[in-house]
């Protein structure tokens, strides 16, 4: 049985959402943290998310169409996505297929959050 594989934590109004699977690989743990970040969006109507990849060494197409999912959602209700913690190896696929054009990366959790104005010690 898949789980979600993420932590959810709220700071002000500000959501983050932390992979805590190492490796995003499988579909069904895929598709269930897909489903748990869709319903912050569609369910409890979170307009202002970060995405945190730390924990995150292996990404597969699946996990990045899920990212690009949750960008046209959250912009769909006039929201931002911000992905951060993204490691060098998983930073070359967003290169690679133009999504860092597309997304907003910061380099840690902190860093995100303070583009949204909080500051965390």
């Amino acid at each position: 049985m898949a789980s979600t594989s993420l932590l959810v934590q709220d700071y002000g109004g500000v959501t983050v959402a932390t992979i805590t699977n190492n490796a995003m690989l499988d579909g069904m743990t895929i598709e269930k943290t897909g489903e748990a970040l869709y319903k912050l969006v569609d369910e409890q109507n979170r307009r202002k998310l970060i995405i945190d990849f730390s924990d995150v060494r292996f990404l597969s197409s699946q996990a990045i169409g899920v990212v690009i999912s949750m960008h046209q959602k959250i912009k769909g209700i006039k929201g931002e996505l911000v992905l951060c913690g993204v490691r060098s190896e998983i930073m070359e696929i967003f290169k690679i297929t133009k999504l860092n054009k597309l997304l907003v990366f910061f380099p840690d959790e902190a860093a995100a959050l303070k583009k949204f104005g909080i500051h965390v010690k």
